[in-house]
């Protein structure tokens, strides 16, 4: 039996930033990890303004910034026809743009901090179940290993054990399409300047510049492939995105399949057990929330329980609660929103699009669709 002072279940981007600010508070962590090692894959693909602000506490934005390719502009379209531009550099920031960077180097740049301050990752080990009374709480893991702390985070993901094991209701439903993810290597008609979201016929194509001149490309299909191809990934953009100059693929470095849904766990706290990330909120991946709504969640846990191992009122932990949650319920309706939109029956496009050409001439929308994505709103 070994003890930390917290444990957090994973090893992702917000179960490090939890455990980064907690261990630049002194406190002892130790982390999870049911992975071998560090994931290389990119999946998540934006980081935002807000986020970036937080993630400057923890001091890796600086590292971030280098590592990344900055985009000023969103737009949606339905094929070459523009529906609405959304443009962040007069954002209230240090960090007036979207910064595309690969999940896999976010994720990177975030353990090493981790390690830097001395945390501790066990891998490959994965949660059993969870145990608590009123001064501890124990992770039993599947060696049979037992881990005391004084608080545990369940930062596990969709299907986290943490919250399953502790009786949480994850409330909401599911997208009834798939949605597929590659990295891809372009060339013709698609802007470099820009993150698109094509509103096309036949489904949402999102369109995102990469470092190192890659694209990602992420859709929505009815069932999509578990390893998508140069020739499904180029039906995709022959059918959705641009007509008059049309992008070729040209290699795919990586790709999968996903299916998505919109939950948002019931509650965040039981006893001595706390949520954060997709444990406590998943979406669709339109507008790029999901690993951003993770980090702020992490790093505002990290002050509040911090807080309260030095001596504040355990009621903070309950605060926590009360400011994430209503965010994620908006984080959620907006990429629900966007996704639904993407994906109206075509007696309705009509109507859509005229609804969103209008929204694009008025500075006002546009500003508060920019606050929104960038996460300032949230502030």
């Amino acid at each position: 039996m070994s003890t930390s002072e917290t444990v957090i279940v994973g090893a992702g981007p917000t179960g490090l930033s939890c455990g980064i600010g907690l261990l630049q508070q002194g406190r002892t962590v130790t982390v999870i990890d049911d992975r071998i090692s560090h994931d290389p894959t990119s999946r998540a693909a934006v980081v935002h303004a807000y986020t970036l602000e937080r993630l400057q506490t923890l001091q890796v934005t600086e590292q971030l910034v280098d590592l990344g390719l900055k985009i000023n502009t969103l737009t949606l379209r339905d094929r070459d026809r523009l529906l609405l531009g959304i443009d962040f550099t007069g954002l209230p920031t240090a960090f007036p743009y979207l910064l595309m960077v690969p999940q896999s180097t976010t994720e990177r740049v975030l353990l090493d901090r981790f390690t830097e301050l001395g945390g501790t990752v066990l891998r490959p080990r994965r949660v059993d179940h969870t145990e608590q009374d009123a001064d501890t709480v124990t992770a039993v893991l599947d060696d049979g290993n037992r881990l005391d702390a004084q608080y545990l985070i369940g930062a596990d993901g969709m299907h986290s054990t943490v919250r399953e094991q502790n009786g949480i209701g994850f409330v909401g439903g599911s997208y009834p399409e798939s949605f597929t993810l590659a990295d891809v290597r372009l060339s013709g008609g698609i802007p470099t300047g820009e993150v698109i979201l094509y509103f096309s016929p036949a489904g949402m194509l999102v369109v995102a510049p990469l470092p190192d001149g890659l694209f990602r490309i992420v859709a929505t299909v009815d069932r999509a492939p578990q390893d998508p191809d140069i020739a499904f990934v180029q039906r995709l953009l022959d059918s959705r995105g641009p007509k008059r100059h049309p992008a070729r693929v040209e290699e795919i470095r990586w790709g999968s399949r996903f299916r998505i849904e919109h939950r948002i766990a019931e509650r965040y706290r039981s006893g001595r057990i706390l949520l954060a990330g997709d444990a406590a909120h998943v979406h669709s991946p339109a507008g790029g929330q999901g690993m951003n709504a993770g980090i702020t969640d992490a790093v505002l846990l990290a002050e509040d329980l911090g807080a309260v191992l030095s001596g504040a009122p355990v009621s903070r932990l309950d605060d926590y609660q009360q400011q994430r949650r209503p965010v994620a319920e908006q984080v959620v309706g907006l990429a629900d929103r966007l996704t639904r939109l993407a994906n109206v029956d075509s007696g309705r496009r009509g109507i859509r699009n005229a609804g969103l050409a209008l929204a694009g001439h008025l500075p006002p929308v546009r500003h508060r669709l920019a606050l929104q994505l960038s996460g300032l709103s949230y502030r």
